[in-house]
């Protein structure tokens, strides 16, 4: 089957979905969150209007600000970002159950992260994984989903060692984000501190293990923080933080090896102040990739060329607020919404299919540091 088709294929089956239920989706909001009012935010996106509207907060969680949703969409997964659990230097992860009639979660348990800081987590295909990423350990650790969506204790665990030529930010390893290949074969973990991405195999118990070759090399002093994979499997993007860029890599399924193939600023020509870039997302449709920046406080527009994976700049839009952490698409591709951590608010975008620029729809929603979006359908 051709991509073409399969794109094709996808959208159909999108839509006949979006059109056999209610057209909603719930939104789980990530924030550096503290005390009882303070934590996951639950909200809800009606699609035909681009309306977000508050729903309660499920407070009392340490910092929940990296979140990710398990494939059938029946639990939730919270990286804690801190320095310390249970009197040991690491950071936590936390299974929830998810009722999708109510949007309300159910905490199942918590496990070390094995690292401080955990600050990203991503789940296999097949849902029987979780991967994390320790950014001030500087480590990486998988853990099993079990049938009730609880996490086992770590069944593998890695610790990053070197460093790269920013004295001030690149002494030591920053584990920044994990991902899995579409194939469901390896994970690839953005590593700041080293201004690489490491390369995992992983086998079918979940385990982990340096790949061949073990990594690709970014930028110097570029600071690799978020990465992204093209659907078809044969691009992926990785977002530098420190330099504000994106670099373009071609992917070899067969040997895991990713080889730079551009990369591109994330910013005006003419912008003169601090910035940081955040998150990196490829559209559902593999036509556009978006990067949001923290300074100028926009997410950058690139347009996907099909058949060579690099990209052209289409615009910058304005986030609706101060210093766009994370944001993600609608699985229907139809929104974005981004989070605005200084700000406390998260806005929302409606995406154009053809030309991938974004239209603020007027709605925005106030919630404590937010930093992570995610969603999970209505019934």
């Amino acid at each position: 089957m051709t991509f073409k088709i399969l794109m094709s294929a996808v959208v159909l089956s999108v839509a006949t979905h979006l059109t056999a239920v209610e057209n909603s989706a719930w939104v789980y909001l990530g924030a550096y969150a503290q005390g009882d009012d303070q934590g996951i935010t639950l909200c809800k996106l009606d699609r035909s209007s681009g309306k977000l509207e508050k729903v309660k907060v499920f407070g009392s969680h340490t910092n929940p600000a990296f979140l990710e949703i398990h494939p059938s969409q029946k639990f939730l997964y919270a990286a804690n970002e801190m320095g310390e659990f249970k009197g040991e230097p690491t950071g936590a992860v936390t299974a929830f159950s998810i009722d999708a009639k109510t949007g309300e979660l159910s905490q199942l348990n918590q496990v070390s992260s094995k690292g401080a800081g955990s600050c990203h987590i991503t789940i296999d295909a097949e849902g029987k994984t979780l991967f994390v990423a320790n950014y001030g350990g500087g480590s990486v650790a998988s853990f099993r989903i079990g049938e009730d969506g609880t996490l086992s204790e770590a069944v593998s665990f890695f610790q990053h060692e070197g460093s790269s030529v920013d004295e001030r930010r690149q002494k030591r390893p920053h584990a920044h984000s994990i991902n899995v290949d579409p194939a469901n074969k390896r994970a690839y973990c953005a590593d700041l501190g080293l201004d690489k991405v490491l390369v995992y195999k992983v086998n079918k118990k979940g385990k982990l293990k340096p790949n061949d070759p073990p990594f690709a090399k970014t930028q110097p002093g570029g600071g690799p923080r978020h990465l992204n994979f093209h659907p078809s499997g044969k691009f992926a993007y990785v977002n530098l933080e420190m330099t504000s860029k994106v670099t373009v890599f071609t992917h070899d399924a067969t040997t895991g090896a990713l080889s730079e193939l551009q990369t591109v600023s994330t910013l005006p020509k003419d912008f003169t102040g601090n910035n940081s870039t955040a998150e990196i997302r490829v559209h559902p449709m593999g036509k556009f990739v978006y990067c949001s920046n923290r300074g100028h406080d926009s997410i950058a527009v690139f347009a996907i060329d099909e058949k060579s994976g690099k990209l052209t700049f289409i615009e910058h839009e304005p986030s609706g607020g101060k210093t766009p952490r994370n944001f993600c698409i609608d699985p229907s591709g139809a929104y974005l919404l981004a989070a605005n951590q200084s700000t406390n608010n998260v806005a929302v975008f409606r995406v154009d299919a053809k030309t991938g620029a974004l239209t603020p729809t007027g709605s925005s929603i106030e919630s404590p540091k937010p930093v992570c979006v995610r969603f999970v359908e209505a019934k």
